[in-house]
């Protein structure tokens, strides 16, 4: 990211050996945010609040996790640790940090009885920093693409950061990549057009075969946004998703997009910014697929 968006941070907290882990995604003050999910199968914590009609209008920090359900306990570290700065939405009882949280499913990918936790998500907050690293980290670490070909040809996963400017106006994707399709080259398309593809049973790409789904991600913008504005933007995401994996959203993906915007420079026209998020989470899911030497075990590590 090299800082292009001011004081914008990122961190992660990896677990190599449980192949879970969780990405903190902390914004700058007085941050808009708005989200989207079409996914059939969404893991999430106060995602209605990003809701256009609802009455918080600024997002102190998302939280991209590992461990399903589970994982979203990473968000309370998190919201313990901002609160302890004073920061949050203004209440007559005190501060209310405005954490969102989306969860993929990579239990068992390593152990089925590890996720992130309170702690593990206060410890990727305090490694944030402006050039985070991407790939088999963070919520991306037991990331898995392509379960829907069946088991054999599962691929890693893992996280995308991509960022694009143009002038002033910058935007930044960043993705965590554990899809039930797999990275669209075009083939599957070809395969219907020439009549050769053959549906594959929904229970090949479930939880039954011991790997889950979901693409979670955040698109940030320095752009002065609405909270509707925004949703257009998340829109925008989810367009990209559909431009790099095929097939998307599926009824086992819990997809899910926040759009946040810093409102450092005009915007301009919001169809701009929903373009260069689009290409940017693009981008940033192919980014994020690694090889097959990430399955390997890594240590524990905290980056």
């Amino acid at each position: 990211m090299n800082g292009e968006i001011e004081e914008l941070l990122v961190g992660h907290w990896t677990d190599g050996a449980a192949k879970t882990g969780c990405t903190v995604i902390r914004f700058p003050a007085g941050t808009v945010a708005s989200g989207e999910v079409r996914g059939g199968a969404p893991a999430t914590r106060e995602f209605a609040l990003l809701d256009p009609s609802r009455l918080v209008q600024h997002v102190d920090a998302v939280v991209l996790s590992g461990g399903s359900a589970y994982g979203l306990r990473a968000c309370d570290g998190v919201v313990d640790a901002l609160r302890s700065e004073g920061v949050g939405f203004t209440t007559a009882a005190g501060v209310v940090p405005i954490v969102v949280g989306m969860a993929l499913f990579d239990l068992g990918v390593g152990r089925a009885d590890a996720w992130p936790d309170a702690k593990s998500g206060a410890a990727a907050l305090a490694s944030a920093s402006t050039s985070p690293p991407g790939g088999a980290v963070g919520a991306g670490t037991g990331a898995t693409i392509n379960k829907w070909r069946g088991a054999d040809a599962v691929m890693p996963g893992g996280i995308g950061i991509v960022t694009l400017a143009e002038d002033d106006l910058v935007v930044t994707a960043i993705v965590a990549v554990n899809a039930a399709g797999g990275i669209d080259d075009g083939s599957v398309v070809a395969e219907v057009l020439d009549g050769s593809f053959s549906w594959r049973p929904p229970e090949r790409f479930g939880v039954d075969e011991g790997v889950g789904n979901t693409i979670i991600g955040v698109v940030i913008t320095n752009a002065a946004l609405s909270k509707s504005d925004c949703h257009l933007v998340a829109q925008g995401a989810h367009d990209g998703l559909a431009r790099a994996i095929a097939p998307p959203h599926m009824r086992s993906d819990g997809d899910a997009f926040v759009a946040a915007a810093t409102g450092a420079v005009e915007a301009g026209d919001v169809d701009h910014v929903r373009w260069l998020a689009l290409v940017a989470v693009e981008q940033a899911i192919r980014r994020g697929v690694g090889s097959l030497d990430a399955m390997e075990p890594n240590p524990d590590t905290t980056s």
